[in-house]
């Protein structure tokens, strides 16, 4: 029988990502499991933490013992402790396969993500259930992002981002929308926007960075997104039904995120299939500016 070892900074990651996503402050999770708030940023950070602890912890935080272990999958209904968990996994990868779309966020230019906000503050319904929580778990969303992004920057990780010809032609016709109850004027701005981060991305892989390789992919792809980490010592797989840019969905959804060897080998064949028919290099600039024609 194989023996997983213990990582108290993996549970202490997840902790902080699943407690940022209940909404909950560090000191009402501290009174109502009985610790302190130093107790609790002492586990975030990868103290080794009795089961009773992280049995309270787990039943306030609603998910179960298993997740925060990262026995199995781990399944994640928030948006903003997916975007966490998978900042978290992404600050020590070295290679990372990107299908998400219509854009990868962290090969986004810096005019995307400064509308991003704006764009998944309007995607919440005025009329939605604790719209204000909501609203308020964008703007976490946002600060996670520009933390992922500078992360990324500064490390410089291999990437390889499969983008779905179909997504990125119906961004360039629909543009960067949260709905589509918008004013004319707004919608033609945002078409805009959309037709400047497509241009971004043509010039990106003329300029062929040596840690970028950007594939179109012509044929349909699914609507859930996945990447796939490879760190110095495991990899790792997350498969997200969130989602940035044209029409993002940040409310409802279960993303999970797992290293078991077959969904990774699964996955991995995928990408392999999906890179062999992709349209790469000048010819995929080029089929990127016809979309804007």
């Amino acid at each position: 029988m194989r023996i997983v070892a213990v990582r108290y900074d993996d549970i202490g990651n997840r902790l902080k990502a699943f407690r940022l996503g209940s909404g909950l402050s560090a000191d009402e999770i501290a009174r109502q499991t009985g610790i302190s708030r130093t107790a609790l940023y002492r586990l975030e950070k990868g103290e080794v933490v009795k089961i009773e602890t992280l049995e309270r912890l787990a039943d306030l935080l609603r998910v179960s013992v298993a997740t925060l272990l990262g026995v199995g999958i781990e399944y994640v209904a928030s948006a903003v402790s997916y975007f966490e968990r998978l900042r978290q996994i992404e600050s020590t990868a070295q290679h990372v396969t990107v299908l998400a779309g219509p854009i990868a966020s962290i090969l986004a230019s810096d005019s995307f993500e400064n509308t991003l906000e704006e764009v998944l503050r309007e995607s919440i319904p005025a009329q939605v259930e604790d719209r204000s929580k909501l609203l308020e778990d964008v703007a976490k969303i946002v600060a996670i992002l520009h933390e992922r992004k500078a992360t990324y920057r500064a490390r410089q990780p291999t990437v390889l981002n499969l983008m779905s010809a179909l997504e990125i032609e119906r961004f360039a016709r629909n543009g960067m929308l949260g709905n589509s109850n918008l004013p004319e004027r707004v919608k033609r701005a945002r078409r805009q926007l959309a037709g400047a981060e497509i241009e971004h991305f043509a010039r990106l892989i003329e300029e062929d960075p040596i840690n970028v390789r950007i594939g179109i992919v012509p044929e349909t792809l699914s609507h859930t997104g996945f990447q796939i980490f490879r760190q110095p010592d495991r990899q790792v797989l997350t498969i997200s039904p969130f989602r940035l840019g044209e029409h993002p969905n940040i409310r409802v959804g279960v993303a999970m995120i797992t290293s078991a060897p077959e969904a990774l080998a699964l996955h991995q064949n995928v990408v392999n299939q999906m890179w062999r028919g992709a349209i790469k290099g000048p010819q995929a600039a080029a089929f990127l500016r016809g979309l804007l024609s």
